[in-house]
């Protein structure tokens, strides 16, 4: 797979003034750094795809991760080529089997996900697999890897420290943190963190993931799809996206603070307690 991004460091934060109104009638003006979005259009094998509205880090992480997550591949070895262009706004995917589209299925589609923070869109089905989901091959875990993550997400995350509006997610085999990185949405954060993984060939089926957003089906299918054995978080989930991961065998810790966590789904964890 090659990789070529072109794209300078681009602003991710601009300033913003507002009126400040207390409950105590003090009332004046400030004004505070805020995220700016930015929209990249994602061309697989010249067919525009996708549509996603992020900030401008790891797009190729991104790209790859979306492609993974949403069917279209299904490793990193299917992807020819990944170009993103001088302004960081349009992505060309080439991969190496050409699917035969039938356009007069697909002409008219058009797919928002369903609990996406963001405006993203997946504009066609072109190249989605028809292969069936396949459940998850849970591994070993202790609960001190996913409080040392929950760690790790209350110490900070830059952008979110400025502005309070990016999710973020980490990416940890075992003991070790791989990958950190943020997002306007935790979609959008878990398929840079699963980008990251394909592009430096990380076995995703010894991983676990911590996100700091909700757990609706839609990050419950994303874990699922990239074999990912351990979904963490720091909210909640959904009824179905626990329905979901005792289904596919996903390991579904929520509610994952620093104090405490709630297993809703898969494995309990190893200890290593003396008999």
């Amino acid at each position: 797979m090659y990789i070529k991004e072109q794209y300078p460091k681009l602003d991710l934060l601009d300033s913003a003034s507002y009126q400040y109104i207390g409950r105590d009638g003090i009332c004046h003006e400030e004004s505070e750094e805020v995220l700016k979005e930015h929209l990249i259009e994602v061309f697989v094998n010249e067919e525009l795809t996708m549509k996603l509205v992020c900030i401008p880090q790891f797009l190729a992480e991104l790209v790859l991760g979306r492609l993974l997550t949403e069917g279209m591949i299904d490793s990193a070895d299917q992807v020819e080529q990944i170009y993103i262009c001088e302004c960081g706004t349009r992505a060309r995917v080439l991969l190496k089997e050409t699917k035969s589209i039938r356009r007069e299925d697909t002409e008219d589609y058009i797919e928002v996900t369903p609990s996406c923070c963001t405006g993203n869109h997946i504009l066609n089905r072109y190249f989605q697999s028809q292969e069936p989901v396949q459940p998850v091959v849970p591994i070993e875990w202790t609960a001190e890897q996913v409080f040392s993550l929950a760690d790790r997400f209350a110490e900070g995350m830059p952008l979110h420290g400025k502005t309070w509006a990016t999710h973020s997610c980490f990416l940890a085999r075992g003991d070790e943190l791989l990958f950190q990185c943020e997002d306007i949405g935790r979609h959008n954060a878990m398929d840079k963190a699963i980008g990251y993984a394909l592009r430096h060939g990380v076995n995703l089926r010894e991983c676990m993931v911590y996100s700091s957003g909700r757990i609706p089906t839609d990050m419950a299918i994303k874990a699922i799809r990239a074999g990912i054995p351990l979904l963490a978080s720091k909210a909640s989930p959904s009824r179905e996206a626990v329905a979901l991961a005792q289904e596919y065998n996903l390991t579904l810790v929520c509610a994952a603070r620093r104090d405490r966590m709630k297993l809703f789904a898969g494995t309990p964890p190893v200890t290593n307690e003396k008999e």
